[in-house]
């Protein structure tokens, strides 16, 4: 008898975890990153059929990323006309559930290193889905004014005159070949347990373009109007993320904001500041080995160049880490000669072979100022369930793109705890499983 109900309570606990695991997803309390294609998403995405689909289909939206980065990097006026149009959610991988006003109305916004200012699209928006925000809801928002000093630190701020009377509005390109229209905006921002009031964000009233997320972005960048800056009091500038795979579809990430409960013991590397564009992480590569070999890449294709925008970033929003052409090209060069082939394409790889071969595949390495990340297979390699196939999981900058940026994408920083302390100008890496 004992040993019957001992059965039953072990199989009662094993079904009630696998209830937990698989079918709960976090609560509202909880900072969680979370899949777009996973199922704790709001966005009706069906489960996935294949993962290795899902990342191509991903990394197809990579050139309008990068091309965003370069313009950025280039200082090219960063806005574009408006026109209405039914905008589809086409970029951005992981969302974080925010609320907004009092009460707080939910909203899961796109989490982006490489931007400042956040947005949502308002009630009343053209061109934007169902789900917005109704600042007539709230009884703590609140419109900025042309003569509030914020309203200057927006770009394509538009406002009759310098310090004249009257509403802040916007116009921002995002993505590529995006945009949207907004007036610049207040109320609390309510992440996990932690409340900010007054928090400066847009209210977008019209969108145009394929690249808008849906529910808004919330800009983890450096600048003066990102999450950061505008809650120094609060995170003393400091943050991390976990990012898992993109292969856990019934799981989420976590974001943690402040300095308390980060890793002790974590490796470190100096973030760079680039006066021209403050919002992006720069972080120094000086070199990849593959296997034991050192790449042979020359000096100044790594090097960080403030004028020009070169060097190495870190961004959440691109898919697959993306080098500068020749530098690709020396580290897959290297690659295929420790692999061996016959070599095929996949997508956006150009370096796929006989899964059989995959015991053979090299580590790959990147060496940072103070600090080595030795890639685990799980993010160097990407497997197709349609063949016995593996592809190196990265590329070369689009050739349209003219990039002068090395960026290590959200493939290559999966189960990975990312931390970003820019108080000690500092960027650090440990491997957690974040799943």
């Amino acid at each position: 008898m004992a040993l019957a109900i001992a059965t039953f309570l072990f199989i009662t606990l094993l079904s009630t975890t696998k209830t937990l695991a698989f079918d709960s997803c976090p609560s509202n309390e909880q900072l969680s990153v979370i899949p777009i294609y996973g199922k704790c998403s709001p966005f009706n995405t069906p489960k996935p059929t294949s993962w290795e689909n899902t990342v191509i289909n991903m990394a197809s939206k990579d050139p309008q990323r990068l091309s965003y980065l370069s313009s950025l990097v280039a200082q090219k006026p960063n806005s574009a006309p408006i026109a209405s149009g039914q905008q589809v959610f086409s970029i951005g991988n992981y969302v974080v559930r925010a609320k907004i006003g009092t009460p707080g109305q939910l909203m899961f916004m796109v989490l982006d290193t490489s931007s400042d200012i956040a947005w949502v699209p308002c009630s009343g928006c053209t061109g934007c889905t169902s789900t917005v925000f109704t600042p007539n809801t709230s009884s703590t928002y609140g419109s900025t004014d042309c003569s509030v000093p914020e309203c200057t630190q927006v770009k394509g701020q538009s406002c009759p005159a310098a310090g004249a009377p009257g509403a802040c509005f916007f116009n921002q390109s995002y993505g590529g070949a995006s945009s949207f229209y907004a007036m610049l905006s207040r109320d609390s921002l309510r992440l996990g347990t932690d409340v900010i009031p007054n928090y400066s964000f847009g209210c977008i009233s019209a969108v145009s373009g394929s690249s808008i997320p849906p529910q808004g972005l919330l800009g983890l960048g450096r600048g003066s109007m990102s999450l950061l800056s505008q809650s120094m009091s609060l995170y003393s500038g400091v943050f991390s993320y976990c990012l898992p795979s993109f292969k856990s579809y019934y799981f989420s990430g976590s974001l943690k904001l402040g300095p308390l409960g980060q890793p002790k013991n974590i490796r470190t590397t100096p973030l760079l500041k680039n006066p021209h564009r403050p919002s992006l992480y720069y972080v120094n590569l000086t070199s990849i080995s593959v296997g034991r070999v050192l790449v042979p890449i020359a000096p100044e294709l790594l090097a960080f160049d403030p004028n020009t925008g070169a060097g190495t970033i870190i961004d959440s929003g691109t898919v697959i880490t993306r080098f500068v052409e020749p530098i690709y090209n020396a580290i897959r060069d290297e690659f295929r000669n420790q692999v061996k082939g016959p070599f095929t394409s996949l997508g956006a790889f150009d370096t796929c072979f006989a899964s059989t071969n995959e015991a053979v595949a090299p580590v790959i390495i990147l060496h940072f100022t103070g600090m080595d990340l030795v890639l685990p297979m799980e993010n160097s390699l990407i497997h197709s369930s349609a063949s016995p196939l593996a592809c190196l999981a990265m590329a070369a900058a689009p050739a349209n793109v003219n990039s002068v940026l090395n960026v290590i994408a959200n493939l290559q920083q999966q189960n990975l705890r990312i931390l970003f302390d820019t108080a000690n100008s500092r960027l650090g890496i440990a491997r957690e499983l974040c799943n």
